[in-house]
């Protein structure tokens, strides 16, 4: 076939509006619907799948439901430069076939990240999609037990790459005494032997399928510390002291200790900052003010609520 793939011209160009950005996914999208015989489905595709709706949700990326004959699927489409947030797609691809091997993920069909693209199994979601702490418990216990892959997170890289990002854009940044806390709170961060983690575990990337609980969306895993992981999927439930007692004592599998609830505090605080200066990359210049105010106040409360202390 000639010309495999479309211009890599067109898919680093710098987008200039929605409109645009729409029009490149839609053209990545029909070129993995168009590589639809290399795509390891069982059984066999009988022919090209087709495109049944765009799917809700997702800040990063487009996501499409597609079928062929019985079978459904999800192409996910960047819509972010994997570099620029510190992404490896191919540690993605490697870390969500152990996932779906261990029946924590959707099976991956396809995988083009020239094309920008990942085609995964659709799974139908349960009507209820109530997520227990002991079962999110156990989901980051089977994230953190899968293969360890090269591709780690470097929190404090992280966060200095967003800030370069956002100062090269002509955007302001939070002020000055917030990153100083934010220095002392990584310094206190426990050291401990990386695990692959997840770390976007939020209600969005959860899905309830037939009964089982699944993680979506891996772009971000990389091995780390679990206790970012652990503040991200709690955060995310908007656990009560209650909840996060029970999550994280299913997790430990022990009571918790006042240790255990000052690693959680130090991570809900940099995970919560680190939220708030992806927002700040994305956002345009005359909307950045506005967002530092908006998402500013969570880890200012977090600070003031004394992370040194017992949370429980």
């Amino acid at each position: 076939m000639a010309n495999r793939f479309w211009s890599a011209s067109l898919f680093r160009a710098n987008l200039k509006s929605p409109v645009d950005e729409g029009h490149v996914a839609q053209a990545r999208l029909e070129q993995a619907l168009a590589q639809w015989r290399q795509w390891r489905c069982t059984p066999s595709l009988p022919g090209a799948p087709h495109v049944q709706r765009r799917l809700q949700g997702g800040l990063s990326n487009h996501n499409f439901l597609v079928s062929a004959a019985r079978q459904q699927f999800v192409v996910r489409v960047d819509g972010i430069s994997p570099r620029q947030h510190g992404l490896s797609r191919q540690g993605e691809y490697r870390a969500l076939e152990s996932a779906a091997a261990a029946d924590i993920a959707p099976s991956p069909c396809y995988f083009n990240p020239e094309l920008g693209v990942l085609v995964c199994q659709y799974l139908p979601p349960d009507k209820s999609q109530r997520v227990t702490p002991n079962e999110l418990a156990t989901l980051c216990q089977q994230v953190h037990n899968l293969p360890p892959r090269h591709h780690r997170l470097d929190l404090n890289a992280r966060i200095q790459r967003y800030c370069t990002l956002v100062t090269r854009a002509g955007k302001p940044l939070p002020a000055k005494d917030l990153r100083d806390n934010i220095d002392r709170t990584l310094c206190r961060c426990r050291a401990l032997n990386p695990v692959l983690c997840h770390n976007d575990l939020l209600p969005a990337n959860l899905l309830r399928s037939a009964g089982r609980l699944y993680a979506l969306d891996w772009e971000y895993c990389a091995m780390g510390n679990p206790w970012f992981d652990l503040a991200v999927a709690g955060d995310g439930q908007g656990f009560s002291s209650e909840e996060f007692d029970l999550f994280l004592a299913a997790y430990l599998s022990r009571r918790t200790e006042a240790a255990d609830w000052q690693q959680l505090a130090f991570h809900r605080v940099i995970y919560r900052y680190l939220e708030l200066l992806w927002h700040l990359v994305q956002a345009e210049p005359e909307d950045a003010e506005r967002v530092i105010a908006q998402r500013q106040a969570p880890v200012e409360a977090l600070l003031d609520q004394g992370v040194a202390g017992d949370s429980s």
